[in-house]
Order: C-alpha cells, then sequence, then structure tokens
C-alpha cells in the first residue's frame, strides 16, 4: 500500500476552505497541520477538518517531519518567498495562484524547483477545470483550433473583502492574479506561446492603491487572439466567462459548466474523476509526488505567464 501523503495547509481562509473539502475525496493524503492568521480561528478549522495541528507559524509546520507537502493559500504577496521557504526544507509544494507579483520572484521560485527537483505546482485552475478539459483535449486531438477568445472576469469589490465576503489582510490585483488566469489558459489552450501584449486600465482606487477596471489583449504565435476584460466594479453577475471562437464551433465556459454557441449545456461529467476542480488539481498534485514526475502546471510550464503580466505591468506603468 502506497505511503499516505501528509499535508500541510497554510491559509485558512475562503481558497483554503475549498482544498481542504477537495482533499477529503482523495484517498492516501492526510492534512496534518493548518497555518492561519489568527490561531482561534485556525484551531476551529482544524477541529472541523480533524487536523491535528494548528498554528499561525510556517516554519513551525514546515519543521514537521511528517510534512511531505504543503498547499499555499495565502496572500498574493508572500507567495513566492513562502514557495522557496518550502522548498528550501525539503517539502513539496503547491502555491495557489499567482505564484508571484513579480517576475524577479517567478524566477526564483523556478530555479530553486530546478536544484532541489522537488514537486512545485501553482493553482492555475481553469487548466484543471472540466469544462476547459473538454475543449483542451479537442484542441490536442485536432478537433478545434482556437480562432479567439473572449473572457469577461467581473467582481464587485472594493474593499478588501475576500470570496466569502470577510475582511482580506491584503490588497487582490487584477492583472497579477485575475489576469494570470487567462493568460496562461489562452496560451496553454491555443498550444501556441503568446508574442503580443497590450493592457490598459482604468483609474487608480484612492484607498485600495489599484486599477479596478482592466483591459488585455493578446495574440499567440499561431495566429489566435484573446481580449480580457477584467472589473472589481461590476455589480453582477459575477465570476469569470470564456468564449472560444474555434474553426469548428463556438463553447462557453462557466467555471465548472460548457455550453454551445446555443447556450445549450454540453455534459462534461465523464471528463474527469470529479467536476470540481480545486479537487482535481490537488489530485494532480498529489500523483506527480507519487510518480515523481512534473505535474501539469508546474512553476516551470507557468513562468511565461508572469514573463507576459512583467510586460503589461511595465507597459501600464510607463502610461
Amino acid at each position: 500500500m502506497a505511503k499516505t501523503i501528509k499535508v500541510a495547509l497554510a491559509g485558512a481562509g475562503a481558497f483554503g476552505i475549498k482544498h481542504l473539502d477537495g482533499i477529503k475525496n482523495i484517498d492516501g493524503v492526510e492534512v496534518v497541520s493548518v497555518i492561519g492568521r489568527k490561531l482561534d480561528a485556525t484551531k476551529e478549522v482544524a477541529a472541523k477538518y480533524g487536523i491535528g495541528h494548528a498554528t499561525t507559524d510556517l516554519a513551525e509546520s514546515l519543521a514537521l517531519k511528517e510534512v511531505d507537502a504543503v498547499i499555499l493559500c495565502t496572500p498574493t504577496q508572500m507567495h513566492a518567498s513562502q514557495a522557496i521557504a518550502c522548498l528550501k526544507a525539503g517539502k513539496h509544494v503547491q502555491v495557489e495562484i499567482p505564484l508571484a507579483d513579480s517576475l524577479a520572484d517567478a524566477q526564483a521560485v523556478v530555479e530553486l524547483q530546478k536544484k532541489t527537483g522537488l514537486v512545485a505546482m501553482c493553482g492555475h485552475t481553469r487548466r484543471f477545470n472540466p469544462s476547459h478539459q473538454w475543449v483542451h483535449k479537442r484542441i490536442a486531438a485536432g478537433e478545434l483550433a482556437i480562432q479567439q477568445m473572449d473572457v469577461q472576469t467581473y467582481f464587485f469589490r472594493r474593499t478588501n473583502i475576500n470570496a466569502l465576503g470577510q475582511p482580506r489582510s491584503w490588497t487582490d490585483h487584477l492583472l497579477w492574479h485575475h489576469a494570470a488566469h487567462t493568460v496562461d489558459l489562452f496560451a496553454y489552450q491555443a498550444r501556441s506561446p503568446i508574442v503580443q501584449a497590450h493592457a490598459v486600465q482604468g483609474p487608480i482606487h484612492k484607498d485600495l492603491g489599484i486599477a479596478m477596471d482592466m483591459s488585455i489583449q493578446l495574440k499567440a504565435q499561431n495566429g489566435a487572439i484573446c481580449t480580457l476584460s477584467l472589473s472589481f466594479n461590476n455589480d453582477g453577475p459575477l465570476g469569470t466567462f470564456f468564449r472560444y471562437i474555434c474553426d469548428n464551433g463556438t463553447y462557453i465556459a462557466r467555471y465548472d459548466d460548457l455550453f454551445n454557441g446555443k447556450d445549450e449545456k454540453i455534459d462534461v461529467s465523464r471528463v474527469d474523476v470529479s467536476m470540481n476542480g480545486i479537487e482535481l488539481q490537488d489530485r494532480e498534485f498529489f500523483a506527480a509526488i507519487r510518480d515523481g514526475r512534473e505535474p501539469n502546471s508546474s512553476v516551470a510550464q507557468v513562468l511565461p505567464c508572469y514573463e507576459v503580466l512583467h510586460k503589461l505591468d511595465r507597459q501600464l506603468a510607463a502610461e
């Protein structure tokens, strides 16, 4: 019988809970430590999920010999430094999107992963959602080719709150977080590197210090194009919606659901073992650890996304 993979999860907020719920469905994996910003709240999560160790200090969890791997669901600004700490401690690591909020930090994680040989993966969940997998399998089989992707990423978030409406200790970012999903997915689905990128942004919020609206245009080497609209000012409907305009059909992905151009639902329930993209992402992480292989969405695979974000960031700063 295969050895149980023992996991520490850092960040017991909205996304950390999604991972804990997904991991419950995965055999041979046990969360043995949880790390959070507030000890009492972290202990509550630990008690609910039957986790024996709770702390506010990542280093304390990394010192536990039984911990094989770490999942980081912490604030964006901590991702790169914490991923590096995990790798230095000899732990496999999955860091939630984005890998970093600068290209230099992303590159540092990739370089250390190469030196250690450990599994290091970034949570680019769109690669794993059954809806996008359905499209990807047909592109890989030569049945479809993308002509254009049209993507809307819309939220109503004018204060620092998370997906559960709870206060955040950090500020989210349209470019370095939310655009990362689409920039990576576009290159992944087009099966071609991005060779042109342009962005414009709206006014900077007086309190948050970030742009609340942004538009991005991308072109892949094979000629496919992508238009991405992002907003924290949109008062519903909320979420991210992807339209694939292909040479052989049009498809609309709404998270794990997929529709054709006539808005008829496509059954994607048999694309993978689950309809939960986060669970599928975690399954890939643990399978890569067991198999001693590079995972889909490894830090090396997603690095080109952060190279594009860096170019767009410099372009916007120069305006």
